[in-house]
């Protein structure tokens, strides 16, 4: 018999990361946190001014971006599909049922940067970018951290509601398909832990959590359950009515959602399942006593998750407007 090859086959498991390194490697090679000095020199500079006076005057938009940027990365790639509009022919992706929460000041902000933008630099930035920036930048102003983002993006020439079949994860959702979705993009528990560490800020609709609250065994601090219970109250005739998902400190982006859920003052079921899975549970830990590792953490998977699946050159396009496709 002839010798063995020392080299071992790989499993498809070890094949799929392999791809997923070397596609991000490559598209992270065609992008550079200074893509726009020659083109449009006062691109940050225009995204920061917008952003600024927006968060001054609605507190609330920095969760909404952030949310915003998830929503549209996550399930097929930043390329700024989220802000295409439905059209008579096509449910766009805004328009999706998992969707339809999605705060209007996050789309409101990004298209008063991509006018001011147009203004300055016609057809040059693309929209993907302008989120991207969008959300890190407002991601400080409530004093989260900072972090590079290289530049380069395309927008899709797509955007269809159909397409996010499943590919979002949902407040109710268990948190063994949670952490499925996230590791088939390539994503660890531990980076879909920091990542959570967004409903630092922002706000969930009654609808969300409500059906819970009256449950035994759900984990909730029943003095919480019993205010929950109260501030929803009139929900069924007005479904607008919101709770922040940090109570104890809701317009600052900090570890504190992390000590909340331990507490039983987590908001969502996810956020229960955060604690309850031995898998998450260590993170959550790790976090709640530690802000400068989830800072850095939360850092580096937002850099990550904004340039999943990202498109360049000739695979997207520039949009004149945001909404609509060229």
């Amino acid at each position: 018999m002839g010798e063995q090859s020392p080299l071992k086959p790989l499993s498809s498991l070890s094949l799929l990361l392999l791809l997923l390194t070397l596609l991000t490697t490559t598209v992270d090679s065609r992008l550079t946190t200074d893509f726009y000095s020659k083109s449009c020199p006062r691109f940050l500079d225009i995204v920061r001014d917008t952003i600024s006076d927006k968060q001054i005057t609605h507190p609330t938009t920095a969760a909404a971006v952030i949310r915003l940027f998830f929503h549209d990365c996550f399930p097929n790639g930043c390329d700024a599909s989220i802000l295409v509009s439905s059209t008579a022919f096509n449910v766009a992706e805004r328009d999706s049922s998992i969707n339809l929460s999605l705060p209007g000041d996050g789309f409101d902000v990004i298209v008063r940067a991509k006018t001011a933008l147009e203004l300055a630099c016609p057809q040059t930035v693309s929209c993907s970018d302008i989120i991207s920036v969008a959300t890190r930048d407002l991601l400080v102003t409530v004093g989260g951290p900072y972090y590079p983002v290289h530049l380069g993006r395309r927008d899709s020439r797509t955007s269809k509601a159909s397409l996010l079949a499943d590919l979002l994860p949902l407040p109710s959702s268990p948190m063994a398909k949670t952490i499925r979705q996230f590791e088939s993009r390539g994503f660890t528990v531990q980076e879909m832990v920091a990542l959570s560490g967004a409903h630092s800020i922002g706000f969930s609709h009654c609808k969300e959590f409500v059906g819970l609250v009256g449950r035994n065994s759900t984990g909730y601090n029943p003095r919480f359950a019993q205010a929950l219970k109260k501030a929803c109250s009139s929900y069924p005739k007005d479904p607008t009515i919101s709770v922040f998902n940090d109570i104890m400190t809701p317009n600052k982006f900090d570890n504190m959602y992390f000590q909340n859920i331990p507490k039983g003052l987590g908001l969502l079921e996810s956020d229960h399942g955060l604690y309850s899975d031995p898998r998450t549970r260590p993170f959550v830990d790790l976090y709640a006593r530690d802000q400068d590792r989830f800072f850095k953490d939360f850092a580096k998977a937002m850099q990550k998750l904004s340039l999943y699946g990202v498109k360049t050159g000739r695979r997207g396009e520039i949009r004149r407007r945001c909404d609509a496709i060229n």
